[in-house]
């Protein structure tokens, strides 16, 4: 029985690297279709969004059957618990990276990205990705000095926002409402999606430690 307990215990966790994967696979599209107006890459981004929705699903029944029936405590009750907030993050990724998809493909055949801030929403998009993959490295590994990397890669996602807002404002625009309307959405969306990696990692910090991530700083 303890056998079978603990292997439900560790299916969470690999879901949750699952949910990574995907969410990652979602942004990748997400952002190419943004940039090139791709509207095949905006369907499926679209489309498999239901595979991330699913794994969300399975976990929180997984969770709710194993304090239904195990009563976890301890360093297990704190499992169950920080699978339940990461893959609530991680759907909202996934939903950040539909709607980042839905942008594109409200502005095909345009691009909703003029040039002078693809090279901005691109390193955005490359942020996201390499941010969702070091959240999913973290999950598999409980490596906390990984997850504490994040926050610096939040940073840099942060100053892109603000580098989107500056052009937007300047009096050199001369794209109109509508695209800085789709540019401060999207911008939004890449740092959103960002803000959540961090959570997701800041909550394997919580689990592996039973520390938060500040409360480790703050250690003398």
């Amino acid at each position: 029985m303890r056998d079978a307990y603990h292997d439900e215990l560790d299916s969470l966790s690999d879901k949750l690297v699952e949910m990574t994967r995907l969410v990652r696979s979602a942004m990748a599209r997400a952002t190419t279709a943004l940039l090139d107006a791709d509207l095949r890459l905006s369907e499926e981004v679209i489309s498999a969004d239901e595979q991330v929705n699913k794994l969300e699903t399975e976990i929180e029944e997984t969770v709710f059957e194993l304090m239904a029936r195990q009563q976890p405590v301890a360093g297990d009750l704190r499992t169950v618990i920080t699978a339940l907030r990461m893959s609530g993050d991680l759907e909202r990724m996934g939903d950040l990276a539909v709607h980042i998809a839905k942008t594109a493909r409200r502005r095909h055949p345009e691009t909703a990205v003029p040039p002078e801030l693809q090279a901005t929403v691109l390193e955005m998009g490359q942020i996201a990705e390499r941010m969702i993959a070091k959240a999913g490295s973290v999950i598999a590994s409980k490596d906390v000095d990984l997850g504490m990397e994040l926050d610096a890669d939040d940073d840099q996602m942060d100053r892109l926002h603000r580098r989107l807002f500056d052009i937007l404002l300047s009096p050199k625009w001369k794209h109109g409402v509508e695209p800085a309307v789709d540019i401060t959405l999207a911008g939004r969306y890449f740092e959103r999606f960002a803000d959540h990696a961090v959570h997701v990692a800041e909550n394997v910090v919580y689990l592996a430690t039973g520390q938060r991530p500040q409360e480790i700083i703050d250690t003398p």
